[in-house]
This record gives C-alpha cells, sequence and structure tokens, in this order.
C-alpha cells in the first residue's frame, strides 16, 4: 500500500500543545488517576442564566435553520454596537463578520491573504496556534522573542528591525495569552508609527481577553489609539472569555471591507454561517445584563493575587504579575538542569510540565510551546480551593527537586 500523502503544510504544522496536554489528563482520568488541570484556557464559571435562556428560546422557536454566511444582521448589529461603545470604532454592521470561534476568524483573515513566502511577525510569548495557522496558510511566521525585560511585549525598534517587503501580517494579543501582558497605548501608539511608515503590513488585533484587566487599567486597541491604521486592522474579539462561553464557538471581527468579503467568500465554501443557536445566545450576551464581566474579572483578579503569591514563594519557580488575562507565565529556569523526585533529569520546560503530570499529578503547559522558555503557562480558571491543592503539590515538588540536587 502506498503511504498517504499529505498537504504539505498540514505535514508540517504542530498539533496544538495545549490540546496535547489535555489528552494527556483525559486519559489519567480514564485511568482513574485524580489530576488537577491548569492548562486549558476556559473560564470555570457556568454560562450566566440569561443567555443559555436565550438559546433553549431559540431551539423552541424554531430558529434551528442556516443563517446568512457572515451572520445574523441582529447579532452583527450587535457587533458593531459593541465595537462604537467599548472601543470607539465608527463601524457599522456591515463591516462585520461572525465566524465559528475565533480561531476561524485569524484562520479566515491568513488563508485569505497569504501567499507562500509572505512572513507574518508574531510576538512569543504567543498563542499556540499563530504560527501553525501560519503554516497551515504557506505563510512564513518571523518570531520576535519578548523577555521580561519588555514585560512580554513587542517593542517599536524589534517591529521596524523586522519588516522586510515580504512582511504581510503583524499578529498583536493583547492581553496576552500566555504572559497576560497588557499593551499600554503609548506602547501601540509607537508600534503604530512604525506601521504608518510600512504601508503593506496589515495588522491582526487578538483582543479575545480585552474584559479581563487588572489593576484598574483601561483597554486599548490598536485601531482605536490610530485612526489612520484602520483600513489596514483587523480587530477580532468572541464570547468565549468574556462570557464564559468557550463551546459555543463564536467569534466576530470587523476591519476593511475588502478583507471581511474575502473573509466571508472563504467561511462560505468551508463552515458557512456559525451554528444558529449559538448565534441567538451571543446576541443575548452582547445585548443583555453586563454585571457578569466586573463580576468574572473581580474573581479573576484575586486569585491572580494568590497564584502569584504562592509560586513567588515556591524554590526554583518566578513569576511576574500579569496585568490581563487567566495564566501565570512562571520562569522554571533555576529546576533545568536537576532531577525530579521521579529521577528524571529536567533538560526542558517541557520536561518540567510532564513531570509535574506524572509526579505531581498537575498539569501545565510548558513555555516553550508558546514560543519562549524556559516557562510554565498556569492558568487560574479555577475554583480557590483547586488552585490552593495544585499549588501545595508543585511546592511540594519544587522542594523536592531543590532538595535533593544541591
Amino acid at each position: 500500500m502506498n503511504t498517504p500523502v499529505l498537504n504539505k503544510y498540514l505535514a508540517s504544522a504542530r498539533p496544538s500543545a495545549t490540546y496535547k496536554v489535555m489528552d494527556r489528563v483525559a486519559a489519567l482520568r480514564a485511568a482513574d488517576v485524580e489530576v488537577i488541570s491548569l492548562c486549558a484556557g476556559e473560564p470555570d464559571f457556568d454560562t450566566p442564566l440569561h443567555i443559555r435562556a436565550a438559546a433553549m428560546a431559540a431551539i423552541n422557536n424554531g430558529h434551528t435553520r442556516y443563517t446568512q454566511v457572515a451572520g445574523l444582521k441582529a447579532l452583527r448589529e450587535a457587533v458593531a454596537d459593541k465595537f462604537r461603545r467599548e472601543n470607539g470604532l465608527n463601524v457599522q454592521w456591515t463591516d462585520t463578520l461572525v465566524c465559528s470561534g475565533g480561531k476561524q476568524v485569524i484562520f479566515n483573515a491568513l488563508a485569505a491573504t497569504l501567499n507562500e513566502g509572505d512572513e507574518v511577525i508574531i510576538p512569543a510569548p504567543y498563542w499556540v496556534s499563530y504560527p501553525e495557522i501560519v503554516q497551515l496558510c504557506g505563510g512564513k511566521s518571523i518570531v520576535l522573542p519578548c523577555g521580561p525585560g519588555s514585560g512580554f511585549k513587542l517593542t517599536a525598534a524589534q517591529l521596524a528591525a523586522a519588516i522586510t517587503p515580504q512582511t504581510r501580517w503583524l499578529i498583536l494579543n493583547s492581553p496576552s495569552n500566555p504572559s497576560g501582558a497588557v499593551y499600554q497605548r503609548a506602547e501601540l501608539q509607537a508600534l503604530a508609527e512604525v506601521l504608518l511608515a510600512n504601508p503593506q503590513v496589515l495588522v491582526l488585533s487578538d483582543d479575545i481577553y480585552e474584559h479581563l484587566l487588572f489593576d484598574g487599567q483601561v483597554f486599548h486597541t490598536l485601531a482605536q489609539v490610530e485612526a489612520r491604521l484602520q483600513p489596514r486592522i483587523l480587530t477580532m474579539n468572541g464570547v468565549s472569555k468574556s462570557y464564559a462561553m468557550t463551546g459555543w464557538r463564536i467569534g466576530y471581527a470587523t476591519g476593511p471591507r475588502w478583507l471581511l468579503d474575502a473573509m466571508e467568500k472563504l467561511q462560505g465554501q468551508q463552515t458557512s454561517g456559525a451554528c444558529s443557536i449559538s448565534q441567538h445566545a451571543a446576541l443575548a450576551a452582547l445585548t443583555g445584563p453586563q454585571d457578569f464581566i466586573s463580576r468574572s474579572r473581580g474573581v479573576f483578579e484575586n486569585r491572580r493575587d494568590m497564584m502569584v503569591r504562592l509560586l513567588n514563594e515556591m524554590p526554583g519557580l518566578s513569576c511576574i504579575k500579569p496585568t490581563g488575562a487567566f495564566y501565570a507565565f512562571a520562569c522554571c529556569e533555576a529546576l533545568l538542569g536537576k532531577r525530579s523526585p521521579a529521577g528524571k533529569l529536567l533538560q526542558t520546560d517541557e520536561d518540567v510540565a510532564i513531570a509535574l503530570l506524572t509526579e505531581a499529578s498537575v498539569a501545565v503547559v510548558h513555555g516553550s510551546a508558546f514560543g519562549l522558555g524556559p516557562y510554565l503557562r498556569i492558568a487560574y480558571a479555577l475554583d480557590d480551593a483547586s488552585l490552593r491543592k495544585a499549588c501545595a503539590a508543585i511546592r511540594t515538588f519544587c522542594n523536592t527537586v531543590m532538595a535533593t540536587n544541591g
């Protein structure tokens, strides 16, 4: 039998590191091993009741058929209103697109615009799917390491040095997965000045964690900061993080009409419109009571404070306090070169993550999967008791590693 031949871009792509860890957790739990999972990027809260009720009403009222490819007009009007109200973007409902999750927004945009050899600048640490989607779309990722010295954020000087005639996109994510870093207005303005001098570069602004800002910060998005760049910016968001709706799979975007038209054309031959029930639920989320956002943000901020304090008390780990999202990005460099309690040599941050799972029954994701090691991405989207229990297990692991290795 001949060996099947895959698409060359798919053959070179890597599976999601996050889902790989989640699969390991599922396998351990199936074997009756108790595991505390700090790897999934989703809120642990239930979707608010009025949103669930809207979904059930949609089913009972027969809203179960195909929708327009770009989404229900009522939902697109709500999306446009959100962008006007919260982000100061002067857009109409026709300037929006609804997709089956934020990931599809990104995939549609890159697939619609990238040709072989086109470059996409991605600051690291990055969400694991960015470079893989670029790869699947035939582009080339230009990864720019952004360490703790810059607060895990891209600087204008880095951006200016990286742009070439082949640069097609810059991807910005603020607040960031995995670091929790948040770009301030002045930082975005500095990046904007570089972009204004390079008109061939499009920008994908991933604002999915917009409402998870701590310490009284005000959110800024690039199209809001520099209006002259709006014709080149795709601003994307969704309901997954803000309204605890990860499984509903609704993302949305606004941007230049030529790009949205191309993305809609692609989506029409791919998935067509997003799930009709989920769209009605998203409509209720955007137009209904918004108090859930502030309540959940307060919970996450308290968890952040607890997690950062506990992690920084552990030998071998250090963690800069994140200012957004719900991840702690902890440096584990001091553990490398040592042996785990079971005797495994910890050569990389992935070794540390695997040992924590197999020996301490705590699941985290290694930072090198996000383009920057040696770190551990630790999601604190879990109840306080479970987080404390997980931290106790991590502390015991670290104590043993540091004590037995001199």
